[in-house]
């Protein structure tokens, strides 16, 4: 019987392209060789694709498999783009469709729409290239209290962002987000832990599957968890996280509506801030969550017996019945 072949396509013009590669190495290292052939497609930081280490177009590579494995985080990858290029040529893949991931990157939209769902965020403020950074800081004074978090509007793996606890660190942290995007946020900082909740869609006879609650807690001398503590080893991952059974079924029913809100498909995570009153507030939605081995959502997935070579099998065998 032949093999099914799947292009795992990762890399891509982005902030996240190493995080990318780690992703994608992990996924052609544990597909099933008895049922899939794994293809490696690389997309270099120049946009150029490549299929087994030679150059070569899209349409080429398409041609030469039956569905791909989209690996890619970030611009690219994860904000629509590959994705409208996949439905032109009716290849199916894993993850959410085209406007879905985009709506899902850009964070303020994200947010409105998660609040017209009931879901809770913080408070936060817009800032784009063409405002007054001093003026969007004062702003943010007048409508929330330090500390603030500045981020870039679609970004993933914390990149670019920063803890302020004065108008002089606002705006530089404004100006230093303003490098990797063209729009930014400032929200108002929750003070309490971190956790992050994973869906999986047709799992275990629900529609909506979401894992354990993973508790996520930084090295002392870090605050928030920014790029180098997802992946340098430094933080510690409690699955299932200590919060009480109230805290976790809020948890899992907000990251179930964040997906469903934005009409996300096969897989996603969400993280969150719990206050010290036990409130759970949205920070943002990744549609193609990390696979790494320092990853959460492959930890999560384990943690309930779904084994990874398991998990990719079920990934894929979504993208075949849309």
């Amino acid at each position: 019987m032949a093999r099914i072949k799947i292009g795992v396509l990762r890399g891509g013009p982005s902030s996240e392209y190493e995080v990318s590669l780690k992703t994608g190495e992990a996924v052609l290292k544990h597909l099933d060789r008895r049922v899939y052939e794994p293809n490696d497609v690389l997309i270099d930081k120049t946009g150029v694709w490549h299929l087994g280490g030679l150059k070569s177009e899209p349409h080429q590579v398409f041609r030469n498999i039956d569905a791909a494995f989209n690996a890619m985080h970030g611009e690219y990858g994860e904000d629509g783009k590959v994705q409208q290029l996949m439905d032109a040529y009716k290849i199916p893949y894993t993850g959410s469709g085209s406007l879905s991931s985009a709506t899902a990157m850009h964070k303020r939209l994200a947010r409105e729409i998660f609040g017209a769902a009931g879901i809770l965020t913080a408070p936060a403020v817009s800032v784009t290239a063409n405002d007054d950074p001093s003026a969007r800081a004062a702003g943010a004074v007048r409508k929330m209290l330090f500390p603030m978090i500045v981020k870039p509007a679609s970004r993933g793996s914390s990149v670019g962002i920063s803890l302020v606890n004065d108008i002089y660190g606002l705006v530089l942290a404004i100006e230093k987000a303003l490098k990797h995007d063209k729009e930014v946020l400032i929200e108002k900082y929750i003070a309490g832990r971190e956790a992050t909740c994973g869906v999986l869609e047709d799992f275990r006879g629900q529609k909506h599957y979401a894992f354990p609650v993973v508790e996520i807690v930084p090295p002392p001398y870090k605050k928030i968890f920014d790029y180098d503590c997802k992946y340098d080893g430094s933080s510690r991952e409690i699955c299932p996280g200590r919060f009480s059974d109230e805290i976790s079924s809020a948890v899992k029913r907000s990251a179930v509506a964040a997906h469903q809100s934005l009409g996300c498909r096969h897989y996603s995570r969400s993280d969150f801030r719990i206050d010290d009153k036990g409130r759970a507030y949205l920070l943002e939605m990744n549609t193609l969550p990390g696979l790494t081995s320092e990853s959460l959502y492959p930890k999560a997935a384990s943690a309930i017996g779904l084994e990874f070579g398991n998990l990719l099998d079920h990934l894929i065998t979504l993208a075949f019945k849309k």
